[in-house]
């Protein structure tokens, strides 16, 4: 087609990709090693592979992780299209048993072969009945590193859409024999729309272990169970804390980002980041393990929030050392240097700095712990960056946290 559908070629107006601020500020702040920022940044601009779970608490996953490569994927082996070797689904080497699939097939290419239009019919309908979730790639590591046990009290803070939350509902039923495990999942989100969704994925796996509720995160209340005829305040045994952020590591999925990316976006979000979390650690139980995860790779929503929230711990919080968990997933550690800058590209190195006509929209939070004593204790190096050119993903961050004695403001727990 030419005239007016010129340039229509997925049916949207072709976006530009390049945004100059996004570029200054990333090259300056230094998060990608030294000679990778070409790559980087050709990553960024190629669209993401399709990634796919096999939902894993039933006995038939392997069932049908064995269908899908005896099956599908050995018809795929030799297939041509259009005089092209058709490229295989590979499975996310860091990822338990195989369960999880990216495959770069488009939707134009799956309509092409007989073959391939079986295997996009047999996707379609796994999906429909929970049996396959279509879920980002990066998106599955929070979980992951929660390290979830059936018998685990779970709060899920900012759980919509939900493929996260429907990862942590496997998890309780890990083990086929137990029925109805001990454990249960409380997945929250602020939006009571999204909550519907939640419900949605939630039923596809006719779990007894969930309760979805609408509350904003950052005062989500205490609630109370009954111990031996006692009421009793319920602390969680894991939190994901998986907040609100700015999205910038999901260019490659939501093109708008790029026309749209500023930093004002990461500096009106640290607040409620930072109120999230700090409500999460105040519900989490002694020993208990939190994940804050974003998809955004800017400090002032990662290494700025985790840092504030040490600091004012206190020592009763500490980032676990997550490093040997998840082999094969390649990671950058967290940073410990970073400045400030305002949407018109004017950068600030302290708090000291900052004018006062501008200390509304800049916070003390937002900057690096100076006494390097301090800064070696807290171990940000422990977060995990992950960065869409090392393994053909987005951009994201992990943050692991366990909970060593009571927040300091919470000494006296309360007598309901």
């Amino acid at each position: 087609g030419g005239g007016v559908f010129q340039g229509w070629a997925g049916g949207y107006p072709e976006i530009v990709k390049e945004n100059e601020l996004f570029e200054r500020y990333y090259r300056e702040l230094g998060i990608v090693p030294a000679g990778e920022w070409p790559a980087f940044m050709a990553a960024l601009r190629e669209p993401l592979p399709a990634t796919l779970r096999i939902t894993g608490y039933r006995s038939h996953a392997k069932e049908i992780l064995h269908c899908l490569k005896e099956k599908y994927f050995k018809e795929l082996q030799d297939l041509e299209v259009d005089g092209q070797k058709v490229e295989m689904p590979q499975s996310l080497s860091w990822y338990p048993d195989e369960l999880a699939w990216h495959t770069n097939l488009s939707r134009k290419i799956l309509r092409k072969s007989p073959q391939l239009e079986k295997f996009h019919q047999f996707l379609v309908s796994e999906t429909e009945c929970g049996n396959i979730s279509r879920q980002e790639a990066v998106s599955m590591i929070p979980p992951l590193l929660l390290d979830v046990n059936p018998h685990h009290k779970i709060l899920d803070m900012c759980a919509a859409p939900g493929s996260k939350t429907a990862q942590l509902i496997e998890m309780l039923h890990a083990d086929m024999d137990v029925p109805f495990p001990k454990g249960f999942v409380i997945a929250n989100d602020v939006d009571n729309k999204r909550c519907y969704l939640l419900v949605h994925q939630a039923k596809r796996l006719n779990s007894p272990c969930i309760m979805v509720v609408n509350h904003d995160a950052s005062s989500i209340p205490n609630l109370q169970i009954d111990v031996d005829g006692r009421k009793e305040v319920l602390f969680y045994d894991r939190i994901l804390c998986d907040v609100p952020c700015s999205g910038d590591g999901t260019m490659r999925k939501n093109i708008d980002v790029w026309k749209k990316w500023t930093t004002q976006n990461s500096l009106q979000l640290h607040g409620l980041q930072l109120r999230i979390a700090t409500r999460g650690v105040e519900q989490l139980a002694e020993g208990g393990r939190m994940v804050y995860s974003t998809c955004s790779l800017n400090p002032i929503e990662n290494e700025a929030v985790i840092a504030s929230l040490l600091e004012k711990s206190q020592g009763a919080l500490e980032l676990a050392d997550v490093s040997s968990e998840l082999p094969g997933l390649k990671r950058m550690p967290g940073i410990t240097k970073w400045k400030v800058m305002l949407k018109d590209g004017q950068w600030f190195e302290e708090w000291k700095d900052v004018p006062s006509n501008r200390q509304t929209q800049i916070r003390p939070t937002m900057f690096p712990v100076k006494d390097e004593e301090k800064l070696k204790a807290m171990n940000l190096e422990r977060c995990l960056r992950i960065l869409p050119h090392h393994q053909n993903t987005g951009g994201f961050f992990v943050a692991v946290l366990i909970k060593k004695s009571p927040m300091p403001w919470n000494k006296r727990q309360p007598k309901v």
